[in-house]
C-alpha cells in the first residue's frame, strides 16, 4: 500500500511521493524556549517522532530538522521580568525541552539549529527579497510586502481584504498593515545584531525560512508543526521562501492541540501541565502511549481520568508481554509488523487503528497463554514487540528497560531505608529479650516478600519471602 498523509495545503489525503527516491526530508517547527514545556508542546515532537520512525521502518533515509527559537518577544519579556540574560533563559528552557523529549522516548533530530546561529542566512534572504521588490526596510525594520506575492494565504485559505495580521510593538513604517515583520529594529536594552538594514533581531517567521533553506535545500518533503501555526507562521514562511526562489515544502502536516476544558493548553491560560511534573506522577512510557495513541490530527482533551484509562490499556499490553516472556523466555521482535498494522500506519499514520491491532494480538496471545500454547505465545510476543517498537513504545526495548532499572534502583533505596527502621525495632526487641516481638517483625517482613538474615555485622534483607 502507498503511504498517504493529509496535506494541509491540499486539504485532503495525498499519496506520498518523496522528492528523492528512498529519502524523506522533514522540517518541524520546534520549541520557542521562553518557558519549560507542557505536554501540549511535547505532543508535536512525539507525533512527528512516530512519523519519522514509520518512514524509517518503510525503508526511507530520514533527515529530520527541528529548530529552536531562542530569541523572541516572550523571551525578552521574561528576561526583563526576571532580571536575567535572555540567552540564559533560552538555554535553560532548551535543556528542559530536550529532557522532556528524551523522557518520552523521542529520537534526537538529525539537526537542531538555533535561530540566533543563522543571522547571516537571514540577512542574505532579506537582501534578495528587497532586491526583488518583495520586502522593504523602514525605521530599522524589514517588512514583507504581502501584496507582492500572489499566492499569499493559500495555505490558510483566507481572504487578504479580511486579514488581521498580528503585529508587535515598534513595528512602524509599514506600507500596509497586513505586511509582516521579517526583522525588528533594536530597542534600548534588547539584544540586537548588526545588519545592512540597521541593528535589530529576527522576526519569528524569517528564521524558519532561513534554516529550512540551509539544512534541507530549496525544496524538501514535509513541513510540520501544530495546527495553530498555519497562520501566521507557516503562511508567512511560504511567502518568504517562495518569493526568495525556493520551492519550499511539498507537503504540510499539522498536529492538533492538547486541550483542557475545551481550550488549547497554554501557559497564558494557566492550564498547562509541565512534563517535568507529569513524569513524577506517571511513567514516561504511559505518557508516550497517552499522547501518541490518538490520531495526530485529533484534539486530546486532557484529564486525569483519560490518563488512567491509557495507563490501564497499556498495562494490559505490558502484562501480556511479561507473562509471555515468563513462559517462553526472551523473544526478539518480529522482523515485520502484521499487515493490518502496516495498512493503518500507511493511511495517514493511523496510530489508533494500529494500536487496535496490537490489542487484538494481545488478546490472542492471552488466549494462547491460557491454553499453554508456547508457539502461539512466542509469535504473539514477537509481533507485539515489533509493532510497539515502531511506535517507540516497546517496554522491553533497551531505553525503557534502562529507565525501569533506574527506577527500581531508586525504589530499592527507599525500601532499604524503611526496612532499616523496622529492623532497628527488631534489634531493640532482641536487645531487651522480647523475642516474641522480634520474631513477629521478622515473620511480618517475610509475608511482605522479604527474607531477613542475621549476620555478625547485623541483619540484612533481600527479596524472596518464605
Amino acid at each position: 500500500m502507498t503511504l498517504r498523509l493529509y496535506d494541509t495545503s491540499a486539504r485532503q489525503i495525498r499519496d506520498f511521493s518523496p522528492l528523492e527516491p528512498g529519502c524523506v526530508s522533514i522540517y518541524l517547527c520546534g520549541a520557542t524556549v521562553q518557558a519549560p514545556p507542557h505536554i501540549g508542546h511535547i505532543r508535536s515532537g512525539l507525533n512527528f517522532d512516530i512519523m519519522r520512525r514509520w518512514f524509517t521502518y518503510r525503508g526511507y533515509d530520514v533527515t529530520f530538522v527541528r529548530n529552536v527559537t531562542d530569541i523572541d518577544d516572550k523571551i525578552i519579556t521574561k528576561s526583563a521580568e526576571q532580571g536575567r540574560p535572555w540567552w540564559a533563559i533560552g538555554y535553560e528552557n532548551e535543556r528542559a525541552f530536550n529532557a522532556a523529549y528524551d523522557a518520552l522516548g523521542c529520537l534526537p533530530p538529525t539537526y537542531e539549529p538555533r535561530a540566533t546561529g543563522h543571522i547571516p542566512e537571514m540577512v542574505e534572504m532579506m537582501r534578495v527579497l528587497i532586491d526583488r521588490g518583495h520586502a522593504y526596510a523602514a525605521d530599522g525594520n524589514v517588512y514583507f510586502d504581502v501584496r507582492s506575492f500572489g499566492d499569499y494565504l493559500s495555505l490558510s485559505n483566507q481572504e487578504l481584504d479580511n486579514l488581521l495580521q498580528p503585529a508587535g510593538e515598534g513595528e512602524t513604517g509599514k506600507r500596509d498593515p497586513r505586511d509582516f515583520a521579517m526583522w525588528k529594529a533594536a530597542k534600548p536594552g534588547e539584544p540586537s545584531w548588526e545588519t545592512p538594514f540597521g541593528p535589530g533581531r529576527p522576526g519569528w517567521h524569517l528564521e524558519c525560512s532561513a534554516m529550512a533553506h540551509k539544512y534541507l535545500g530549496r525544496v524538501f518533503d514535509i513541513h510540520g508543526g501544530g495546527v495553530d501555526l498555519v497562520f501566521p507562521h507557516h503562511e508567512n514562511e511560504i511567502a518568504q521562501s517562495r518569493a526568495f526562489g525556493d520551492g519550499f515544502a511539498r507537503y504540510w502536516a499539522h498536529n492538533a492541540w492538547v486541550t483542557m476544558s475545551g481550550e488549547k493548553m497554554s501557559k497564558s491560560l494557566g492550564n498547562s501541565v509541565l512534563v517535568s511534573e507529569m513524569v513524577k506522577q506517571w511513567r514516561p512510557l504511559v505518557l508516550r502511549y497517552y499522547l501518541g495513541n490518538p490520531h495526530y490530527r485529533s484534539t486530546i482533551e486532557y484529564s486525569t481520568e483519560s490518563l488512567r484509562e491509557a495507563e490501564s490499556a497499556f498495562g494490559r499490553i505490558e502484562g501480556f508481554l511479561q507473562r509471555g516472556v515468563e513462559l517462553v523466555g526472551q523473544t526478539a521482535p518480529a522482523e515485520r509488523v502484521p499487515e493490518a498494522f502496516a495498512e493503518a500506519m500507511d493511511d495517514d499514520f493511523g496510530v489508533p487503528q494500529a494500536l487496535a491491532v496490537v490489542h487484538t494480538t494481545v488478546r490472542q496471545g492471552n488466549a494462547a497463554l491460557g491454553e499453554g500454547d508456547k508457539t502461539a505465545v512466542a509469535a504473539a510476543v514477537a509481533e507485539v514487540r515489533a509493532m510497539l517498537g515502531v511506535l517507540g513504545m516497546d517496554p522491553l526495548d533497551a531505553p525503557w528497560t534502562a529507565a525501569a532499572t533506574a527506577a527500581a534502583a531508586d525504589l530499592h533505596s527507599v525500601v532499604d531505608s524503611l526496612v532499616g527502621l523496622v529492623l532497628e525495632q527488631r534489634q531493640a526487641a532482641r536487645a531487651r529479650k522480647d523475642y516474641a516481638t522480634a520474631d513477629a517483625i521478622r515473620d511480618e517482613l517475610g509475608r511482605a516478600g522479604l527474607t531477613i538474615e542475621d549476620t555478625p555485622s547485623g541483619p540484612r534483607w533481600e527479596l524472596g519471602g518464605e
